[in-house]
């Protein structure tokens, strides 16, 4: 009974990690709202989730192509890259910006992925959402079930190509906080994130149709790849409802850093994106430093021995002592924190035993948290096996006792 509560109680802190993101405290070199273009923007520590920045991430807007990075790490997932995709007439009728496919047109999977992230092609994301789930609507479905899997608390996705859209449930939409958690899932988390970065990373590709060899090159319109040392991935977007947005990641000291932007700017203002996330990329590579949570030090005096009562010893008044050791480890390990944040590590440890106690028995929790959000846990045990004192116990005692003359 008890591994199955402590097996529970490692779900529930698993959830808890997963679901609560750990905003950084204000520090006084990050950049003013005012600063910003972007009506939205996060900057997101993605080894371990916790958002560093954070202006308006958490309010609902139209995020453009951005969409595409989701539609792109699931047509991965779901399919190998020689699948043979099919267009049809709801593909060949998609809007600029497009390939210009044309009904029953054949291409490899992977062609279409190139041309969906480099050039944003529309009529491709239909072909992909069509060959995965048979119909845009039901890739929606799919889109919008990942979503919550990943820990996506307002998003709602209508078409696999992000343009503007609304239905009877509501809008097209994520949040920035959102959007970088799915950027995280796609160059971290997913079973195919290298093939996510190889893809996002390609300035040109070039491939040809199955059947007619009709040849195409795209590139990549991810500026940013060059602008800072370190950029690896990203996706540009723009709808009139969006504006311009941006999701990128970036790589450099040891921090792998994501920046999302919604509604940065309408034209003219197309640089604005590149502006935003140079300062958010600046801001997070000079005033964070990784941090190793298993190195923290843990009090070894809250890990005495308990005392176990009515418990079986080697002689009639000995107290019975279990010994308490560290067993299973749920969450974070490194983490970015700032200069002015403290890390705190708290003691949940139970002390009354009355025996018999079992070897294993979960004993307590020792969390370690940033900003109030537990990171990391370690859960307690009892290193002992002790029987409670019982007849026969006794029995024996007595016999111990008057071989050895012992008086009691």
């Amino acid at each position: 009974m008890k591994k199955i509560v402590s097996f529970l109680l490692c779900i529930c802190i698993s959830v808890i990690l997963l679901a609560t993101p750990c905003h950084a405290s204000n520090q006084e070199n990050a950049p003013k709202e005012t600063e910003l273009y972007a009506k939205a923007a996060v900057l997101l520590d993605a080894d371990s989730g916790r958002i560093l920045y954070s202006k308006n991430g958490t309010t609902a807007m139209a995020n453009a192509s951005t969409t595409k990075i989701l539609t792109c790490i699931l047509a991965l997932e779901y399919c190998e890259p020689n699948t043979v995709v099919t267009a049809s007439n709801r593909a060949a009728a998609a809007p600029k910006v497009h390939l210009g496919m044309q009904e029953g047109q054949r291409f490899y999977m992977q062609d279409l992925l190139y041309a969906l992230m480099l050039e944003s092609y529309n009529d491709c994301a239909i072909a992909i959402a069509e060959h995965i789930a048979g119909s845009v609507e039901a890739f929606a479905e799919i889109m919008n079930h990942k979503a919550k899997e990943i820990g996506c608390k307002d998003t709602y996705f209508i078409t696999p190509n992000g343009l503007d859209a609304t239905d009877s449930n509501g809008f097209h939409h994520t949040t920035a906080e959102d959007l970088a958690l799915i950027m995280r899932y796609c160059i971290n988390i997913s079973a195919k994130s290298e093939e996510f970065k190889t893809i996002t990373a390609a300035r040109t590709y070039q491939f040809c149709e199955i059947e007619k060899g009709n040849g195409y090159s795209v590139y990549n319109h991810n500026s940013f790849l060059d602008m800072m040392q370190g950029a690896f991935s990203g996706k540009t977007g723009f709808t009139g409802n969006a504006g311009y947005c941006y999701v990128g990641a970036l790589n450099r000291d040891g921090k792998t850093l994501i920046v999302a932007l919604l509604a940065c700017g309408w034209p003219n203002n197309r640089t604005y994106k590149w502006a935003d996330s140079k300062k958010l990329m600046t801001y997070g590579l000079e005033n964070f430093e990784k941090v190793k949570l298993s190195e923290v030090p843990i009090d070894q005096t809250k890990l005495e021995p308990v005392l176990i009562q009515n418990g079986q010893g080697s002689t009639i008044n000995e107290l019975t002592y279990a010994n308490l050791i560290i067993g299973d480890t749920i969450g974070i390990d490194e983490v970015l924190l700032g200069r002015k944040e403290e890390i705190k590590i708290s003691y949940d440890i139970k002390k009354n035993w009355k025996a018999p106690v079992k070897k294993g028995a979960y004993a307590g929790k020792i969390c370690i948290s940033v900003n109030g959000v537990i990171m990391r846990v370690y859960e307690i045990q009892l290193d002992d096996e002790i029987d409670k004192i019982d007849f026969l116990w006794c029995l024996s005692m007595v016999f111990v006792y008057f071989l050895n003359g012992i008086q009691v």
